[in-house]
C-alpha cells in the first residue's frame, strides 16, 4: 500500500474515531459502566460489531459510486439528499456547541479559566487548522496525534484504576443483564449522525475511490472503529476499577471523577487533556462534515470551503459563549439525530443495488443483512425518542 494512501486511510479512520469520541462519549461510558458494572462489556462488544456493519456499508457505497452521500440519496430519491443534508448540519451545528463546551470545560480543569474563555481558546485551534493551504493534510495528522494522546492517557488512568479484568472479560460473554438502550445509545454515538461520514468523505476528497479502491476503504473503516473501541473498552475498564471499589462517581461529571478517584488530581488533569482533546477534534470533524454536505448546493461554498468551516466553528462558539447549551435545539437535534443512522443506511443500502450508481459493483449479502437489522432496530427506537422528546420542546 503506498505510502500516501496510508496517511490517508490512516487520518479518514482517526477522524472518524475522534469525531465519535467527544464529551458526551465520554459521559454515556462512564454512566453506563456504573449502571451496568461489567456487564457494560457485552453491551460493548455488540454495538463494536454493528459500527462495523454500519461503517462497511456506507463507506464502501460512497466509495464505489465516487459520490457523497447526499448525491448518492438525491439518486435514490430526488430531494432526499437536501433532507439528509438538513438534518446532517442541523445536528452538527448543535452537537458543535457542546463540543466548543466541552473543550471550554478542558481547559476550566486544565488552566482555571471560565468555560467560555476556554471555548474561544478550543474554537482558535480548530480554526487554526483549517487556515494552512493543506488544510485536510494538518486535519488528518492533528486527528491521530490528539488520538493516540486520548488513548495513552485514557490506558494509564484504567491501569491505576485496578479493574477487575477478568470479571470484565467473563462478563462481556456471560452479562447478568443485556441493556438494548445502551446498544442502541453507543451505536447512535459511534457512527450515529454526521459522524460515520466523516471518514467516508474524507476518503473521497483524498481521492481514495472506485472499485479498486475497496480493499482499502474496508482497512480505514475497520480502523476507525478500532480506534474508537480501544478508547470505549479502556475507558470502561477505568470507570469499572473505581466503581467495583464502591467509590461514587460525581453525578455532575462522571468521567472527571473516574480519572480524579484513580489518579488522584494528577488523574483530574489528564481528564482535562483528554476532554480538550476529544473535544477539539469533535468540532473539527464536525464543522469539516457538515460543510462537505453543503457542498453540492453551492459553488461558492465549493470554492471557499475551508472559510466556511471557520465560518461553523465561530457561529457554534458564538451561540456557546452567548447563550450556553440552547437546550430546546440540543432536544430536537437529538431527537432528530436518531432518525438520521436508520435513514442514511438505508438510503445506502437501495443505492449499492442500483446500478445506475454502484455500476457492475455486487454488494456483500452479509453486510446487506447487517445492514437491514441496524435499520429496523435503529428506526424503531429512533423514532420512540422523537415521540418521547417532541413534547419537551413546548415546555
Amino acid at each position: 500500500m503506498r505510502k500516501r494512501n496510508w496517511s490517508v486511510l490512516l487520518g479518514a479512520a482517526f477522524l472518524m474515531a475522534t469525531s465519535a469520541v467527544g464529551p458526551g462519549f465520554l459521559t454515556q461510558t462512564t454512566v453506563f459502566t456504573q449502571q451496568l458494572a461489567a456487564s457494560f462489556g457485552f453491551v460493548i462488544l455488540i454495538s463494536i460489531i454493528l459500527d462495523i456493519g454500519v461503517q462497511l456499508n456506507v463507506w464502501r457505497v460512497i466509495a464505489v459510486s465516487e459520490r457523497r452521500a447526499q448525491d448518492i440519496a438525491n439518486l435514490v430519491l430526488p430531494g432526499l439528499g437536501a433532507f439528509v443534508t438538513f438534518l446532517i448540519v442541523l445536528g452538527g451545528l448543535a452537537f458543535n456547541i457542546g463540543n466548543v463546551g466541552g473543550a471550554g470545560l478542558g481547559f476550566n480543569v486544565l488552566l482555571g479559566i471560565s468555560p467560555e474563555t476556554g471555548a474561544m481558546l478550543a474554537a482558535g485551534m480548530a480554526i487554526a487548522v483549517f487556515l494552512v493551504r493543506e488544510a485536510g493534510k494538518v486535519m488528518d495528522r492533528f486527528a491521530q496525534v490528539m488520538g493516540f494522546l486520548m488513548i495513552l492517557l485514557i490506558v494509564y488512568v484504567a491501569i491505576t484504576s485496578g479493574p477487575p479484568v477478568g470479571e470484565a472479560v467473563a462478563k462481556t460473554f456471560m452479562p447478568d443483564e443485556v441493556d438494548v438502550l445502551a446498544i442502541v445509545t453507543l451505536v447512535g454515538g459511534t457512527v450515529g449522525g454526521y459522524i460515520t461520514f466523516a471518514g467516508g468523505h474524507r476518503l473521497l476528497d483524498a481521492g481514495v475511490k472506485g472499485k479498486d479502491a475497496l480493499p482499502e476503504v474496508t482497512t480505514s473503516a475497520v480502523s476507525g472503529i478500532t480506534v474508537a473501541s480501544i478508547i470505549r473498552v479502556f475507558l470502561f475498564l477505568a470507570a469499572l476499577g473505581v466503581v467495583s471499589k464502591g467509590l461514587v462517581l460525581d453525578a455532575s461529571n462522571p468521567p472527571a471523577s473516574v480519572f480524579q478517584l484513580a489518579a488522584g488530581n494528577v488523574g483530574y488533569k489528564l481528564f482535562g487533556v483528554v476532554m480538550l482533546s476529544a473535544a477539539v477534534t469533535s468540532v473539527i470533524g464536525s464543522a469539516y462534515t457538515s460543510v462537505s454536505f453543503l457542498k453540492s448546493y453551492s459553488g461558492i461554498i465549493r470554492r471557499n470551503e475551508n472559510w466556511v468551516i471557520i465560518g461553523f466553528i465561530l457561529v457554534s462558539t458564538a451561540i456557546f459563549v452567548t447563550i450556553g447549551q440552547p437546550v430546546r435545539l440540543l432536544i430536537l437535534a437529538g431527537a432528530l439525530n436518531g432518525l438520521v443512522l436508520p435513514l442514511t443506511l438505508g438510503v445506502m443500502l437501495l443505492a449499492a443495488y442500483k446500478p445506475s450508481i454502484v455500476g457492475q459493483y455486487r454488494h456483500p449479502v452479509v453486510l446487506t443483512v447487517f445492514g437491514v437489522l441496524v435499520v429496523l432496530i435503529m428506526a424503531y427506537l429512533g423514532g420512540y425518542t422523537l415521540m418521547q422528546q417532541v413534547p419537551k420542546l413546548f415546555n
